[in-house]
């Protein structure tokens, strides 16, 4: 696997639950190790897949805001 495959959702002008349900499905075609970055603007995103990581065993790389886009980077882990 090299950086250059890194995966891009673009979640944005979607509201709940359509960002945390587009970032699973996305998720549930990668492979192990690999990473997502996803891109919301929904101010619900911000709880709404921080916890669906958590909650499902990923890792939480990093999560941004540039003013109203909620930037997540979502690694699998199993």
């Amino acid at each position: 696997m090299s950086d250059s495959t890194e995966k891009k959702l673009d979640a944005t002008g979607l509201f709940c639950p359509e960002p945390v349900f587009r970032t699973k499905i996305e998720i549930e075609r990668m492979q192990v190790g690999e990473i997502i970055t996803v891109s919301a603007d929904d101010p619900a995103a911000e709880d709404d897949i921080s916890r669906w990581v958590t909650r499902n065993g990923h890792e939480l790389l990093d999560m941004s805001k540039n003013g109203n886009v909620i930037t997540f980077q979502i690694k699998k882990v199993k």
